[in-house]
């Protein structure tokens, strides 16, 4: 621009030169002269323009250099960095700011495509970046890991736009990249943290939880070794858990440690219940046991928290190592305080699971395997037998006369009892024996791989026997309780586990009745016991469903006035192929299966039913005498019960009277006066019915809310002959009257029982010598005996 303002200013010059020296010339002289004018008039305009343009070009051209300036120096400084490629993708520039990150300088970058510089990659991993570039297309957020020269890694996100010339030639690309590692961090600790939370919410192995905890928190922290350490069950000892970065000849050495005052970081802190920072090993006093083994591995700081359930319960130690001399900082806090939360939740879950688990398959007051863990056991012992021919025993065994224990000392002592047993004979057993405890007194073991001679194992069963049979101190009582087991082998006694615990109780319930504390090995013959007692347990359910029972009343009589005042309810099963059945046979099944209660359910509605209907039909009013079992008294619902059946009858509850035995009362005495104080307000008598049979103490028998005393009929058969049961009946009767209680005898027979009971003023009786239990139309035909009570027991005895 300057030289054309030159060239112009010349060429006006030599017009104006020219006109000068012609002026007195022609007129087309003068003609030029006045163009030359013109001429100059536009060269310095066109000159003015020129000049201003070229300072505005000066100013742009300055602009242009301080903004470039500007942005060197902002890329230098920026931990963002720019670059450029060619048309081949190589890079032809990169600007400073990678090398804030610990890269190399940018000249290492001149020259490479991108996979280049990562070839240790799977060529895969590019092939989709490739692809994009070489189709000339933007991009933006490439995400990739990325190794810089020395051993750190980094996230990185780059971004790049193609490059085009005028023609549309394609050049090669430019761009921006940053480093994201920490939004990386971040985001892999959040979705990390989920997946570890998901292992532990789909009860993934806690081994495996660690681990993946541990590497998690490894991938935020650079150069640390993340570990975990469980308490053992004794509270005493650390035992491995995870530590996948740790040296293992160093995991191996510290699994088992000691928890103690001085135990390195680990031991100290769960000791102190508190974190222990040790930033270099070779200097602290906490590592006087361990700094050797320490120092071999290459450890030089550890930082370890304890793991303390959210009920204050010790678990284990979370801990990071480095081979540093180093403090933790406030990032690292806040990993570490996470990391031992979520190995809390995991640890808790796992003891959660084992807790429902063994609640699942043990039972819970002896500890022993349940019935689902027996069959377990039995099942891989009888597999094994199997294939290596050997034998399985399986032993069923019952504590005799147990009940009498829970009847006359309560459910806590035969608790007490039930425990003492178990580990008595597990004390008696091998390890590879199962002992297991199937519910009440009744305990079945396995005796794994046996001999062919089952005569040879008779020396443990007598073992076992004998150990049982020793005295066991119970609230101040010493005790002595024998058992009774059956054994069945497998597979000469049954092939499967059904038909060997089946045939081992059998043979259990043979040696009762061989007289008790014995053991008896199981017969084909004794099949049939147990065929009959399926079938009685059967037939009782059909029973309930097809109205089969029915109620015999037996007469109770004023020994005075010799007139019936009530009668007591008798079942009776009326079976349709046996004829009439006894209580006594079925009644001890109703109790162990629990159809006792339905069926005492039908008792009590039957018979308050037909006292109304003797009501209704004239009869005189009296008493009807139900008696209700143990298993029946047990039921919260027992006083609605009684409620229900008095409302559905119509009866006034003064006519009804529930006998109750003095066992049953024992059981809950609190729980029993407080039941029996409910059915008085309500207006029901009540009775202890077998009364000196049981071993209710005189302080206890002062606070029963009871009208009469049943004296058993054991003590009155052999009146007046036996003097014990004389003795026994005469301070009955006195103590009965001097608590203000009505006396009945049962079981009387015979005139002289009679004689006896009548001159110590026994006040009611009752038994075939007036009555045997009879039905509803019998009882009718009594009232209406013209003779009245003094010939009921004739009557009753020809109806």
């Amino acid at each position: 621009m300057q030289s054309e303002i030159t060239r112009l200013n010349k060429i006006i010059q030599a017009l104006m030169n020219r006109a000068e020296r012609k002026a007195s010339m022609q007129g087309s002289d003068f003609n030029l002269f006045q163009t030359a004018i013109t001429l100059e008039d536009q060269v310095r305009r066109r000159t003015g323009e020129l000049e201003a343009a070229l300072l505005e070009n000066q100013s742009i051209t300055r602009a242009l250099r301080d903004s470039d300036q500007r942005f060197r120096r902002l890329t230098e400084l920026s931990s963002d960095w720019y670059w450029e490629q060619d048309a081949n993708f190589r890079f032809t520039l990169v600007s400073a700011g990678v090398q804030i990150n610990d890269g190399p300088a940018s000249q290492y970058f001149i020259g490479k495509t991108r996979w280049e510089l990562y070839a240790d990659r799977e060529p895969a991993e590019w092939a989709e970046h490739r692809a994009l570039l070489e189709s000339h297309q933007p991009f933006s957020d490439l995400v990739y890991e990325a190794r810089f020269g020395s051993s750190r890694v980094f996230w990185v996100s780059i971004s790049g736009e193609p490059l085009f010339d005028d023609e549309r030639n394609f050049k090669g690309y430019r761009g921006t990249g940053k480093n994201i590692s920490e939004r990386k961090k971040t985001e892999l600790l959040r979705s990390g943290q989920g997946t570890v939370l998901e292992m532990i919410a789909t009860g993934m192995p806690l081994e495996q939880v660690l681990d993946s905890l541990m590497i998690l928190i490894e991938a935020q922290l650079e150069g640390m070794m993340a570990s975990t350490l469980l308490l053992d069950d004794d509270g005493l000892h650390l035992r491995h858990g995870a530590s996948p970065s740790l040296p293992q000849a160093y995991t191996q050495a510290i699994d088992g440690v000691r928890v103690g005052p001085q135990a390195g970081s680990c031991g100290t802190a769960i000791y102190r219940r508190e974190q222990v920072i040790v930033s270099d090993i070779q200097q602290d006093p906490l590592w006087d046991d361990y700094r050797e083994l320490a120092a071999r591995h290459g450890l030089r700081s550890c930082w370890s928290t304890p793991i303390i359930a959210h009920h204050g319960k010790p678990q284990g130690t979370f801990a990071l190592y480095s081979r540093e001399v180093r403090t933790l900082t406030l990032t690292e806090s806040q990993l570490i305080e996470m990391a031992t939360r979520i190995a809390g939740i995991a640890i808790e879950r796992r003891d959660t699971e084992q807790r429902i688990s063994h609640m699942a398959h043990h039972d819970a007051l002896t500890g022993l395997p349940n019935r689902l863990l027996l069959e377990d056991r039995l099942k891989q012992a009888m597999l094994y037998a199997q294939r290596y021919e050997r034998r399985v025993t399986v032993v069923f065994m019952d504590l005799d006369n147990f009940k009498l224990i829970n009847d006359s000392l309560g459910h806590k002592a035969g608790d007490e009892v039930l425990k003492t047993v178990a580990e008595r004979m597990q004390h008696c057993l091998r390890a590879t024996d199962t002992l297991a405890r199937l519910g009440g007194d009744e305990f079945v073991i396995v005796l794994f791989d046996q001999p062919e001679q089952a005569e040879d194992i008779t020396p443990m069963l007598q073992k076992i026997c004998d150990t049982i049979a020793q005295v066991i101190d119970i609230s101040a009582q010493k005790l002595q309780v024998t058992c009774s087991m059956g054994l069945a082998s497998y597979p000469n006694d049954g092939a499967d586990i059904d038909a060997l615990l089946m045939n081992a109780d059998a043979a259990m319930y043979r040696a009762k009745e061989m007289g008790r504390n014995n053991y008896q090995f199981y017969t084909a013959e004794m099949n049939a016991k147990v065929h009959e007692k399926l079938v009685l347990q059967d037939g009782l359910r059909n029973a309930i469903a097809g109205s089969e029972f029915v109620l015999h009343y037996q007469p109770q009589v004023n020994l005075q006035s010799e007139r019936m005042f009530g009668v007591e309810a008798l079942i009776r099963w009326q079976h349709p192929v046996r004829g009439m059945v006894s209580p006594i046979e079925f009644i001890p099944m109703a109790e162990e299966t629990g159809l006792i209660v339905p069926i005492g359910d039908w008792v009590l509605h039957t018979a308050c039913r037909q006292n109304k209907a003797w009501q209704d039909a004239g009869l005189p009013p009296i008493t009807i005498s139900v008696n209700v079992s143990a298993r029946q008294f047990r039921e919260k619902s027992l006083v609605s019960r009684v409620a229900h059946a008095l409302q559905e009858s119509e009866m006034e509850a003064r006519y009804l009277e529930l006998e109750l035995t003095e066992s049953l009362i024992m059981q809950d005495m609190q729980q029993a006066i407080a039941t029996m104080r409910e059915l008085q307000m309500m207006g029901v008598q009540l009775s202890i019915d077998d009364f000196g049979t049981g071993y209710s103490s005189l302080s206890a028998l002062k606070s029963f809310p009871i009208a009469r005393l049943k004296i058993d009929q054991s003590f009155v058969r052999d009146l007046p002959d036996d003097e014990d049961d004389k003795a026994i009946v005469m301070a009955v009767i006195s103590l009965g009257h001097k608590l203000n209680l009505r006396v009945i005898a049962e079981g009387a027979e015979t005139e002289q029982q009679l004689a006896f009971l009548r001159d110590n003023d026994c006040d009611e009786i009752q038994g075939y010598y007036f009555s045997k239990p009879v039905s509803a139309m019998a009882i009718e035909e009594l009232f209406r005996t013209p003779l009245g009570a003094c010939a009921i027991g004739e009557a009753a005895l020809e109806s």
